[in-house]
């Protein structure tokens, strides 16, 4: 019980500390939006929505949580009320979880904009809701993991901003976000399948418009699997760096 009401706790500060923070709003809601909008100008008319259908759902959980992550777990570190947390009667993987919850749900919560606006306005159609969620679910852990893995390692705010800008950015053109992986160059490929968001924007694009490139269950295992490192490399640097 302890456990759950400490857990509970943090997750509900850093919602009410973090969530409206300017880097979230910009790189999480604002920014997806934007890249949606340069591509309608630069046609003039309209664009293949289900094309980018993926990428612009995929681009605001990846960017959204990662910000999140870069402020909450770095402003933290720094300000030293992290190690106040490590107080708490529970478990640093339990204390780390707690600290991901709230960048998940934010995750989550920036992809309903994408979906509602190009299932309404650009009449986008969805072959499998049960897998769209399922794909925004699984991209916005993995999306967080990677911005866990990311703030660690950094001191400052701008710091982590900078290391996520250096992961994100090379992402939307090799994860499959708006040109496919099958259509890069085959020397560019390789180094797509090692990066988790390509298994998540994969499961997006078989329940919007099924042209996935691996089988539903590869992409899941994959995408289980980096999410079970991550957690974990991720702890280990917590337990060097910030404890011992």
């Amino acid at each position: 019980m302890k456990s759950f009401i400490a857990f509970w706790n943090i997750l509900i500060k850093d919602m009410r500390n973090y969530y409206l923070k300017p880097p979230n709003i910009s790189w999480g809601i604002i920014f997806p939006f934007a890249w949606m909008l340069m591509m309608l100008l630069k046609t003039k008319s309209s664009f293949d929505i289900a094309g980018v259908f993926p990428g612009i759902v995929a681009m605001s959980i990846l960017f959204g949580t990662t910000s999140m992550l870069s402020v909450t777990i770095t402003f933290e570190r720094k300000s030293r009320s992290f190690e106040r947390l490590l107080l708490a009667p529970i478990k640093i993987e339990l204390l780390v979880i707690a600290k991901i919850a709230g960048a998940i749900l934010f995750g989550v919560f920036n992809s309903i904009f994408p979906i509602l606006i190009s299932v309404l306005y650009f009449k986008a159609s969805v072959q499998n809701w049960f897998f769209l969620t399922v794909g925004v679910i699984l991209l916005s852990v993995i999306s967080t993991l990677l911005g866990l893995f990311i703030s660690v390692s950094a001191k400052e705010v701008f710091e982590a901003q900078t290391y996520s800008n250096f992961f994100r950015f090379p992402m939307i053109f090799l994860c499959g976000l708006f040109i496919p992986v099958a259509e890069l160059p085959y020397i560019i490929q390789p180094l797509s399948y090692i990066l988790p968001v390509t298994y998540g924007v994969d499961v997006l694009r078989y329940s919007i418009n099924g042209s996935n490139n691996l089988s539903l269950l590869i992409n899941m295992i994959i995408l289980g699997t980096f999410c079970l490192f991550l957690f974990y490399f991720s702890i280990f640097n917590i337990k060097k760096k910030w404890i011992l």
